[in-house]
This record gives C-alpha cells, sequence and structure tokens, in this order.
C-alpha cells in the first residue's frame, strides 16, 4: 500500500514516513500544497495524509483540486485547527476523515486502517490498450506474449500505467523512480523509456509512450493495431 504524507512540518514529515513504513507501508512526502497536489493526482496512492495550513496551497484547497480530478483516494487531515467549522470545511472539501494534533499514533493506525480497507483488495496488475504488467512478476503482458522487465523499467512503467494519457514531466519520473537525493538526470529517463519502447514492440502492443515538448510522457493507444 502507497501513502503519500504532505506536511510542510519536515520533522513530523518524516517521523510519520519511519512510522508507517516500519508498518510495512511504502511513503513519499511532499511539503508543500502545489508539489502534494501535483503528486496526488497522478492518482497512484492509496491514501492522503495532509495538513490543512501549508505553503503555496492549503489542505482544503487541494482537496478540492484532488476531488475535481475525480480522485477517489482516501484523504486523511492532519491538523492543529481544531474547530467545528474547521472540522466542516476539511469534510466538505473532500476529506474522509479530520485528525487534530497532537494526535496518539494508535488512533492514527486506526483511522488509516479503516480508511484503506474500504478499498478493497488491492491491484496486482495495471492494463492499458491490450497490454497489462503485472506487478507481482514485473512483466508486460500483451496476449500470449511477455517480457520481463529490470527494476528500473519496472518503476517507469509503472507510473506511465498509472498516469495513462496524463502526462509525466521527466523531473518528475526522476524524483519518483531514482529518487531526489540521485545523482540521475533527464537522459537516464530517456534511455529507459527507450528500452520499453522496444520492450512494448516486441511483444506487439498497442501502447505508445509518446513524448510531448517540454511537458513529458505520456501513454497512447494506437487504434491501427
Amino acid at each position: 500500500m502507497k501513502i503519500l504524507v504532505i506536511e510542510d512540518e519536515k520533522l513530523l514529515a518524516e517521523s510519520l514516513r519511519v512510522l508507517l513504513e516500519s508498518k510495512g507501508f511504502e511513503v513519499e512526502t511532499a511539503y508543500d500544497g502545489e508539489t502534494g497536489a501535483e503528486f496526488a493526482k497522478l492518482g497512484i496512492y492509496d491514501l492522503l495524509i495532509l495538513d490543512v495550513m501549508m505553503p503555496k496551497m492549503d489542505g482544503y484547497q487541494l482537496a478540492r483540486e484532488v476531488r475535481a480530478k475525480r480522485c477517489s483516494t482516501p484523504i486523511l487531515m492532519l491538523t492543529a485547527k481544531s474547530g467545528l467549522m474547521d472540522r466542516v470545511e476539511g469534510l466538505n472539501a473532500g476529506a474522509d476523515y479530520y485528525l487534530t494534533k497532537p494526535f496518539d499514533t494508535r488512533e492514527l493506525l486506526a483511522c488509516i486502517n479503516a480508511l484503506l480497507r474500504r478499498q478493497g483488495a488491492q491491484v496486482d496488475v495495471l492494463k492499458y490498450g491490450n497490454t497489462a504488467l503485472d506487478l507481482a512478476s514485473s512483466t508486460l503482458i500483451c496476449g500470449e506474449k511477455s517480457v520481463r522487465l529490470s527494476a528500473r523499467e519496472f518503476d517507469v512503467m509503472r507510473l506511465l500505467l498509472q498516469a495513462g494519457a496524463q502526462n509525466l514531466s521527466k523531473e518528475m519520473i526522476l524524483s519518483r523512480v531514482w529518487g531526489l537525493d540521485s545523482n540521475a538526470v533527464e537522459n537516464h529517463v530517456e534511455v529507459y523509456v527507450g528500452f520499453l519502447r522496444k520492450k512494448l514492440r516486441s511483444i506487439g502492443s498497442n501502447v505508445r509512450i509518446e513524448a510531448a515538448r517540454r511537458l513529458g510522457y505520456h501513454l497512447e493507444v494506437d487504434a491501427a493495431c
């Protein structure tokens, strides 16, 4: 299960990351509302945990933007704003639960587990066009043909499949696949996109990885195939 924590207090964000990873969750963090919204609207997370008072975009606006994109990912708001009208505004903005700071970690974990249970079974295959990515075996499948992906190819392909027709910038792919502290550059993304294009062709996929100038990459389905 993948959780996105959007919290401008970096010490709190880090402590949440450590706590949740110790419980077996995969956790990513963002430290301002605009970055958090960009990540959240990808629709690849099982849960969003967000603060209300943040720079660039507050949690209420972030939740409304996510819901406007028809993203149904559960949202848990963590905030020091404990007034009744604050809670009402948060829930009306699209939050599923509103937990005030300071909070007990046991209550936090109980809320997270309750929200995730509503999501049902975890998806183990991503599909686009006539092609599927088996998440358990890192295998691209098209009809009776299949090809295994390397770990890095798998991470890039999964991101692209989850985003679909939505453009992913090279910077976004770099940060999500290689990490913010990596020495990798945009050329690394281009190289792995090239690898994936060859593998898609090798199995007869009708899915194409298209480049949009200055916007990054997105997927298209070739109707002629």
